[in-house]
C-alpha cells in the first residue's frame, strides 16, 4: 500500500470544499457512524481496503485522506502547549464504514509517535479508536488528555458548563 510521507511538507496543492454549517449538521451522526464501524473493526483491520495517501496539510492543520485526486477523509488538528490536539475526524459520506478513519487515525497516531509528542483528544472517534487499541494510549497527554480521552460507555452527568470547562481547559 502507498503511504505518503506524514510529517514532510505538502509538495502539491490540496483544494478540498467545506460547508462548515453541513459540516456541523451532521458532526453527531457522522461520529455514530465511525464509533459503530469500529465495532466491525479488529486490530488487524485497521487498514482500509484503499489504496489511501494521508497526507498532512500544515497549513490548515488537518491530515487530509486521499484516494486518487481525491480528499475523502481528514483529521483536523492543533499545536498547543507542545502537543497535538486533535479536534475532529470527518470521511466522505461514501465512504464511511468502510474504515477510511480507522486507517487515517491509525497512521496519524503512528506519525505522532514518530514525532515524540503527546496527544490531546477532543475528537470523540480518536478516544474510542485508542480505547479499543490500547497499545496507542502512551501518547495521550497525561495531564491534559482531552474530552475525548476515555469514552465513556454509560450516560455521563457532567452539566454543559463543566463539559465547556474541560474543553476551555484542554484548549489551554
Amino acid at each position: 500500500m502507498a503511504k505518503a510521507h506524514l510529517l514532510a511538507p505538502l509538495t502539491e496543492s490540496v483544494t478540498m470544499k467545506i460547508n462548515p454549517e453541513a459540516e456541523a449538521a451532521t458532526r453527531e451522526e457522522n461520529n455514530a457512524a465511525l464509533i459503530a464501524a469500529l465495532d466491525q473493526t479488529g486490530l488487524s483491520e485497521a487498514e482500509s481496503s484503499w489504496e489511501l495517501d494521508v497526507i498532512n496539510d500544515t497549513e490548515h492543520g488537518r491530515w487530509i485522506a486521499t484516494l486518487g485526486a481525491d480528499a475523502i477523509a481528514e483529521l483536523t488538528y492543533r499545536f498547543v502547549g507542545g502537543r497535538v490536539v486533535l479536534l475532529k475526524t470527518w470521511v466522505e459520506p461514501a465512504y464511511r464504514g468502510k474504515r477510511v478513519a480507522t486507517e487515517l487515525v491509525a497512521r496519524v497516531l503512528d506519525a505522532i509517535r514518530e514525532s515524540g509528542k503527546k496527544i490531546t483528544i477532543i475528537c470523540p472517534f480518536v478516544g474510542e479508536f485508542i480505547d479499543r487499541n490500547p497499545e496507542y494510549a502512551d501518547l495521550i497527554d497525561k495531564v491534559r488528555p482531552g474530552s475525548g480521552a476515555y469514552p465513556k460507555h454509560e450516560p455521563a452527568e457532567v452539566g454543559h458548563d463543566e463539559e465547556l470547562t474541560a474543553f476551555q481547559r484542554d484548549l489551554a
